[in-house]
């Protein structure tokens, strides 16, 4: 059972509160997991990924064991912790902010900041609507 925390505006989009559990067998990629999302919420398909190319959307960051895994490859392996349920699938924007705490072995405590990055890159013009 694999754990998917989206950001606050896809659990909208999926009408669904809090982690998303999804049932992915075998070596779970990055690709799988997205398939299986897409599969259970179709509503969700293209904002996460484009639909022709499959690639990643810019704004689209992936998180795993406290590790930026966005710039992986779709068919690389996750790690052993998300395969198994122990660690959750983190999917953010980036118009948010992400600091992952992980103290002493509890659970990692996540606190998103939304659009300061967002705002702070637009002030700068480095990004362009």
């Amino acid at each position: 059972m694999i754990r998917v925390a989206l950001p606050a505006h896809l659990r909208t989009l999926a009408q669904v509160e809090g982690e998303v559990e999804l049932d992915v067998r075998g070596e779970v990629t990055l690709c799988d997991v997205l398939d299986a999302l897409e599969a259970r919420y179709p509503m969700l398909r293209g904002t996460i990924r484009d639909h022709a190319s499959g690639r990643r959307r810019a704004f689209i960051r992936f998180f795993a064991c406290e590790q930026d895994l966005s710039s992986e490859s779709a068919d690389a392996r996750l790690p052993a912790a998300v395969a198994t349920g122990a660690e959750p699938f983190l999917e953010l924007s980036s118009g948010a902010v992400l600091l992952f705490v992980n103290v002493a072995g509890q659970p990692g405590l996540t606190f998103i900041l939304p659009f300061l990055l967002f705002v702070f890159l637009l002030a700068l013009g480095d990004l362009r609507l």
